[in-house]
């Protein structure tokens, strides 16, 4: 399954949008035994990181919830385990197979699920999306020895498609503001995962998620 993808906007309320809050991102219904609690923690951060990430090239972002700006809430229902020995052997096949695309392990692939919403500073519905996705068998997601490898790398594409459902239509998309307001996550381009990345064939949580900004803000 490429992606299975609801939506709706009002058009007139969330072009009266132009401030939000992100509320961190929640688990709902996901009962997978083999996860951890830290594996969610994981998920729900790196959730968290892509969604700001994308709205802040369309919305303000504010730290905290004001009495003006909208909210986004989003909510993760589906995180399906990557199979770990699957995806060694696939990224040994890979490695004889140079450029872009993948080869997995059928059935060895794992997904992410969510819903999102933007509600107007008066609790109204503006937008919402329901959308869900599991890794392609043959695509560009990469194989990961982390149970969580392939949800984590698919919170990328969700935070593009959230980022898309709730800005109104005609709002265009605009150059990362300085200084970012997603800087409590680091840097947005993570060197140390991609250049692991190349070198393996796999996908690392670890290298390629965000991490806390230690630089100290200038007064």
């Amino acid at each position: 399954m490429r992606a299975a993808v609801a939506q709706r906007r009002d058009q007139a309320l969330a072009s009266t949008i132009t401030r939000l809050w992100v509320a961190p991102a929640e688990v709902f219904g996901v009962s997978e035994p083999i996860l951890s609690d830290s594996d969610r923690q994981a998920v729900l951060a790196e959730v968290d990181r892509q969604v700001c990430y994308e709205l802040s090239e369309r919305f303000d972002i504010a730290e905290q919830p004001e009495p003006l700006a909208g909210t986004v809430r989003v909510g993760v229902t589906y995180i399906r385990p990557t199979h770990q020995a699957g995806s060694a052997a696939a990224a040994v096949a890979n490695f004889f197979i140079p450029g872009p695309i993948k080869i997995r392990t059928p059935g060895g692939t794992g997904g992410l699920g969510a819903e999102a919403e933007l509600l107007t500073p008066d609790g109204r519905q503006a937008a919402a999306i329901v959308w869900r996705r599991d890794a392609m068998v043959v695509g560009t997601d990469k194989p990961s020895l982390s149970r969580i490898g392939d949800a984590h790398q698919l919170a990328e594409p969700l935070g593009d498609m959230i980022g898309d459902a709730l800005a109104a239509s005609d709002r265009a998309v605009r150059s990362i503001p300085d200084p970012d307001p997603c800087r409590r996550f680091g840097p947005r381009v993570r060197v140390e995962g991609v250049l692991a990345g190349i070198a393996t064939g796999l996908y690392e949580p670890g290298l390629s998620g965000g991490r806390a900004n230690t630089e100290t803000e200038p007064e």
